[in-house]
């Protein structure tokens, strides 16, 4: 893995996290809103990762020791399996026949949770990126 390689694997997870945080932000922003422009309840979103690569198949059967081409963002899929909460408040403009409103499928402690997650996560890959930037400092030292 050469160094260039080394640091565009950490700027892409750098990348994915900060869109990672954007959603989780979103999310957290959204947590009481019963009514978005289609009508409904906001929806929690999650990112789904992969991995970056743009080898053929037998490219990589050629090379066992092949490094990795970092992470990418697939897509941003909506939270369809947990339950919407359901709050008694027949005053709500957005209140059922029953009387209940329907909130996002948001927790905050998850989310809070998915936050610092995703920060360490960046912070993680600023340390790799600024450690392979050293050793390249090192190695044009090396022919002076």
């Amino acid at each position: 893995m050469s160094l260039f390689n080394a640091m565009n694997v950490s700027a892409t997870g750098m990348t994915a996290q900060q869109l990672r945080t954007d959603i989780i932000s979103q999310n957290i922003a959204n947590v009481n809103t019963t009514r978005g422009a289609d009508g409904k309840p906001y929806v929690r979103k999650t990112v789904v990762f992969a991995e970056k690569d743009t080898r053929s198949f037998s490219g990589v059967l050629e090379n066992a020791l092949a490094s990795s081409n970092g992470v990418k963002v697939t897509k941003i899929v909506e939270d369809k399996e947990t339950p919407m909460k359901k709050v008694y408040d027949p005053s709500h403009p957005d209140a059922d026949v029953d009387g209940y409103v329907s909130y996002p499928n948001i927790d905050t402690v998850t989310e809070m949770t998915n936050l610092i997650d995703a920060s360490r996560s960046y912070e993680a890959n600023i340390t790799c990126f600024n450690g392979a930037k050293a050793m390249e400092s090192k190695a044009l030292e090396i022919g002076k």
